[in-house]
C-alpha cells in the first residue's frame, strides 16, 4: 500500500507542475505533446499486448469484458464521478475538460502490466520496485496531461489508490495461488485497452473509444484460462 501512496503523491506533484506551467505552453505545444504522449502510450500498450501466449483468450476476454462494462455503464459512472468532483471541489474548471482529464488519467494510471505486476510483487513479496518505477512514469506523464486537461488529472489519485491498493491487498491473499499464465494474459488484455487510450489521445478514431467500459476484460482471464483448460481436458 505504501508504494501506491508514493505513486499517488508523484501524480499530484506532476499535476501541480502541469497546471502551474500550462499558461506558458501554447496550444500548438499542447497538441504536439499530447500526440507525443499518445505515441508513447501506444508503445506501452503494444509491448504488453504482444506478450500474450493465448490470443484467443485476449479476444474472448475483450469481447465479454466490453459487453459487461457497457451493460454496467462504467464509463458513464466515471463521467458522473468526474462531474461530482468538479462540482464539489473544482467548480471553476470547465466540466468536459475536467471529466476528460479525470477519466483519461484514471484509466491510464490504473490499467497495464506494471500496475498488475507491481501490485502482485508488493502483495506477495513486499517489494515496491515496480510500483515506485511506475509512480515516476505516472508523475512525468501527469505533467503533460494536467497541462492539457487540467485539475481532473490530479483527482485520478482516488481510483488509483483504490485500484492499486486493492490489488495489493488482494494479491497478498490470493497471489500465491495464481498461475503465471493468468498474469500474462491479464497484462495483455490491459495492453489492448491502453492502445485504445492511445488512439483516443491521437484522435485517430471517427468517434471516441469508450475504454472505461472495457475494464472488466482485464480480470476475465482469471475465469477463461481455467475454463479453457478444463474444456480441453474434457475433449482430449
Amino acid at each position: 500500500m505504501l508504494a501506491s501512496i508514493i505513486n499517488a503523491v508523484l501524480v499530484l506533484l506532476g499535476s501541480a507542475l502541469g497546471m502551474l506551467f500550462k499558461n506558458r505552453i501554447g496550444t500548438r505545444f499542447h497538441s504536439i505533446l499530447t500526440h507525443a504522449l499518445g505515441l508513447c502510450v501506444m508503445g506501452i500498450g503494444i509491448t504488453s499486448a504482444i506478450a500474450t501466449e493465448n490470443t484467443l483468450c485476449v479476444i474472448v476476454c475483450m469481447v465479454l469484458g466490453t459487453i459487461l462494462g457497457e451493460a454496467a455503464g462504467i464509463e458513464d459512472r466515471l463521467d458522473a464521478a468526474g462531474e461530482l468532483l468538479r462540482r464539489k471541489l473544482a467548480g471553476g474548471e470547465g466540466g468536459s475538460r475536467f471529466t476528460e482529464g479525470f477519466v483519461t488519467a484514471s484509466v491510464l494510471f490504473c490499467v497495464g502490466s506494471m500496475a498488475i505486476m507491481g501490485s502482485m510483487e508488493a502483495g506477495i513479496q513486499g517489494k515496491y520496485d515496480i510500483l515506485i518505477s511506475k509512480g515516476v512514469i505516472d508523475g512525468v506523464t501527469s505533467i503533460t496531461l494536467a497541462s492539457a486537461m487540467g485539475v481532473g488529472v490530479a483527482f485520478s489519485v482516488v481510483p488509483l489508490l483504490l485500484y492499486q491498493g486493492g490489488l495489493t491487498l488482494l494479491f497478498a491473499q490470493v497471489g500465491p495461488f495464481l498461475d503465471n499464465a493468468v498474469i500474462t494474459e491479464m497484462s495483455a488484455v490491459g495492453g489492448v485497452i491502453i492502445m485504445g487510450i492511445a488512439i483516443n489521445m491521437l484522435g485517430l478514431g471517427k468517434s471516441k473509444i469508450r475504454v472505461g467500459n472495457m475494464l472488466p476484460a482485464i480480470f476475465l482471464p482469471l475465469l477463461y484460462l481455467p475454463a479453457a483448460g478444463a474444456l480441453t481436458a474434457a475433449l482430449g
